[in-house]
Parts: structure tokens; sequence; C-alpha cells
């Protein structure tokens, strides 16, 4: 990724309007694997058109499934069934995507043909040991560098067989891995979360008419079925929509309408712990699309206090933490987080990035191994490197509302990963913001 993309954000301005953020990232990616190897036509709309979705969806293209769009948002599918997928002629390169890389591990590992998952040098430091180990546990063969990154060499094996497996710490990508991989296994997996994460890929796989079983934290499927094709109706990610509630919450005069957003209650974190804090936060017009919960939400300014988060709430807000440490900051008193060691190994070490871009900023932030102290405090101007992180780039911009000098946010073409549209929508809005190429 070039990174020569900057944001400049002035002091000031509110936020306010009616908008809908782009669709849920998650939903997207899985959307695209499941009308792939599903029977019949996928018929997908609000499909988010960022670069870790278009990874995903460019993956199953190389690999013989004809995917028309995305147009607006709109995506159709044709599906090739469950061992219609053709081995590709180059490796399939994932760009930043975590998401895509974990799940088509597991997806890929049954197939019956050599593949190789690539990345950007972000992806290719992230761990894949939380899946390959698992994996060769049900008999398949990847190979990975000596540390455990990319790339993945999946090589074809005779059958993977079913496994029952404790997950040492709660992650949505390792279960979903597991459970596609499960597909092409004989007999039953199963997966036990230490914590709740999000179930998009329980849900989505219901909605392909593939059973899955349900007994307390374990989640099993049968291997040997089919998916049937579905419509999908992608609701607008919770995790983009988490910038703009922040921002709202924290800045005098707003009041902020964000449109079909999803309210999964594996996701939902950012909202429970932004009411804690004190945020003005009211939900409605709550409805089912496509086994998904949706909702409206209108955000307006309040003053927000400190609060030492909950760790039941941990894993259910892990990717919104740097807006809500901006939160944080602009809170009154002291806010803990303890339990989110998980932040270490995203797309950069959350935990010390926005340490250290909080401290530039003049606010008080200690970093522990497992989460963070902050003080909530007056920010002021400064450079912040966003390390390519397309989440800390966002967070730090929605600080500019509250920051008394210029904010400079380096190395921020990654936004487009997961918000393309980003910086005019929170522009349009009333974020005072300015892309730079520098």
């Amino acid at each position: 990724m070039s990174t020569d993309l900057r944001f400049v954000v002035r002091p000031g301005g509110r936020l306010q309007g009616d908008i809908r953020v782009p669709g849920d990232k998650s939903i997207s990616h899985r959307s695209i694997m499941l009308g792939s190897i599903a029977e019949g036509i996928t018929h997908v709309d609000g499909f988010l058109e960022g670069e870790d979705a278009l990874a995903t969806l460019r993956a199953f293209r190389a690999m013989g499934v004809e995917i028309e769009g995305p147009d607006a948002g709109r995506v159709v599918i044709h599906g090739v069934g469950m061992h219609g997928l053709q081995p590709p002629d180059a490796p399939l390169d994932l760009g930043n995507s975590g998401t895509s890389m974990r799940l088509l591990a597991g997806l890929l590992a049954g197939q019956g043909f050599e593949v190789t998952l690539i990345g950007d040098d972000s992806l290719s430091r992230r761990p894949m040991k939380r899946v390959t180990e698992p994996l060769a546990l049900m008999g398949a063969e990847i190979n990975t560098t000596p540390k455990g990154t990319a790339p993945l060499m999946i090589r074809p094996v005779d059958g993977l067989r079913g496994i029952d497996y404790v997950m040492p710490v709660a992650s949505a990508q390792v279960k979903s891995c597991l459970l596609l991989a499960g597909l092409y296994a004989e007999g039953e997996t199963w997966v036990t979360e230490p914590a709740p994460t999000r179930d998009h890929t329980e849900r989505m796989l219901q909605g392909f008419g593939y059973e899955v079983m349900i007994e307390g934290p374990r989640r099993g499927v049968r291997g040997g079925g089919k998916l049937v094709a579905c419509d999908i109706d992608v609701p607008a990610d919770i995790s983009s929509a988490a910038f703009f509630l922040v921002g709202a919450s924290i800045t005098e005069g707003s009041d902020l309408i964000l449109r079909h957003v999803g309210m999964n209650p594996t996701r939902d974190g950012v909202i429970n712990i932004l009411r804690q804090m004190g945020a003005d936060i009211e939900v409605s017009n709550e409805r089912v699309v496509g086994g998904e919960p949706v909702a409206d939400l209108r955000v307006r300014s309040a003053p927000l206090r400190g609060i030492r988060i909950p760790e039941d709430q941990v894993p259910l807000a892990i990717d919104e933490f740097p807006a809500l440490f901006v939160a944080a900051a602009c809170a009154e008193g002291e806010t803990v987080l303890t339990g989110a060691e998980e932040l270490r190994v995203k797309e950069s070490d959350r935990i010390q990035v926005m340490a250290d871009g909080l401290k530039a900023l003049g606010v008080q932030a200690e970093p522990t191994p497992d989460g963070i102290v902050i003080q909530g405090g007056p920010i002021g101007g400064g450079r912040v490197d966003s390390h390519g992180d397309h989440r800390i780039a966002m967070a730090f911009a929605m600080a500019g509302l509250r920051a008394s000098g210029e904010i400079e946010i380096t190395d921020c073409a990654n936004v487009n990963t997961s918000f393309p549209g980003f910086a005019d929508l929170a522009a349009a809005t009333g974020l005072n913001l300015e892309v730079a190429h520098v």
C-alpha cells in the first residue's frame, strides 16, 4: 500500500446529518465465500466495496466463480457448489485482509488442490498458527514461514476429519475458519469459545440452509452437506459507525442519525461501553434483515466519564477500541481497559500505536500488556503515525473535533480497506478534514 496519503484535521466542527455508512465488512466477506460454494445464484445488496472485501471477491473469481459487480453495492454470485472451485493459476493475493486469509485457509484446506495465499507486508507479519495448527489436527497440510506467518501453502490431502477444538483465545476468525473446514470434514467439527465472538458465519450458514449445532459456548457442523443460494442485504458496518458515534458524542452540538446499522449482539459492545460512559445513543426501527438484526441510531453530544471497561464487553467491541480510546481521552476521569491482548496482533499493535498517538497529542495514556489506562483531558494538535492501520487513522481523525490545534495523520491509504469514502462522508457531516497527497 502507498503511504503518501495523509489526513489533516483542523479544530472545531460538529457532526450533524442523516447518513448510512458502508456495508459490514465481515458479512461482505462471508457472502462471497458462501455464495461461491452454494448451489444457485446469490444476490447481495449493500456489499462493502473496500479493498479487503474486494480481495475475497477476486480470490473466488480466480478459482472459477462467475461474480457480477460490484455495482453500487450489488453483487450477483453464480455458485459452483461445494466441490466446484478450480485451482487458481497464481497465488491468491489477499492484500491487507486477515479475515480473507484465515477464513480461506479453512475453506480451502479440504478442496483437494494446491493453492498459496499471500498478502501485503502487514498481513505477512500477522500470526497464522492460530488457524494452521487446529487445521493440522483435522488433517490439513499447510506450510507457513518459520514464524508461522504467510505465505500459506495449502496442499491437497485425502480428506479432513472433524475435531472438537477448544479455542485458547476468543476469535471469530479462528472459529469461522474451523467451521468452514468442517463443511469438508468427515463427521462433526466442534469449536468451543472462551467468550462470545461475532457469529456472522453461523447465521449465514443457516441462511444458506446449512445446519449449525449450538450447545452453549460450542458451535458444530457436520461435513457433507450443501448450501443453497439465497439473497443477502448487508447491514451498515457497526465498526465504521463507531467513529461517528464517538465523534458526535464528544462534540458539543452534534446530532447525527446512522441508518441500517448492524446490531448483532456479538458486535454491539461499542454501544454498551459508550452508554456506560454516558453517551446519548437512541436505538430505533429495530428489525431483522437476512438473519441479522439492524436498527437506526441517533447520537447526540453528551459529557462522557471514564470507566473500567467490563471484560465481558471486550470481545464484543474488539475492532472499535481505537475509536473508544478517543472517547476515553475526552471523558472526565480515568478509563481502564484490561483483557484485550488481542489488540496487539491486529493490523498494528493497536494498544501501543494508540498510546503513542494519544501521547503525541498531550493525552496521558499508559499501555499495559493486555490493555491501556487513559486519563481524560485536553487534546492538543500534533502529528500521529497511523502505521497503515485504517482504524487508527479514522479514530484520530475524530479526535480533531476536540483538539486545540491541527492534527496531521500519516499513512492513511489503508482506510479504503474498510471504509471507502470515509473522508468525504466525515467532511459532509461536519469534520474539518482534508486529504493530502504527499
